[in-house]
């Protein structure tokens, strides 16, 4: 499986890492299947990003 990256970065860790705890909460409360692997990464640029497998 490949890496699925969400469209947006972000200033700080802190942000994405919100991102996170928000998609694993939202798969929990929804009943959605939760991906695989969540990480925060950090782009060439200095800011940051998160990728999942589905």
């Amino acid at each position: 499986m490949k890496w699925v990256y969400w469209s947006r970065l972000y200033d700080s860790k802190f942000q994405a890492g919100c991102l996170v705890q928000r998609m694993e909460h939202d798969s929990w409360v929804f009943g959605l299947d939760v991906p695989q692997e969540i990480e925060v990464f950090r782009s060439r640029k200095g800011k940051y990003g998160v990728r999942y497998m589905p």
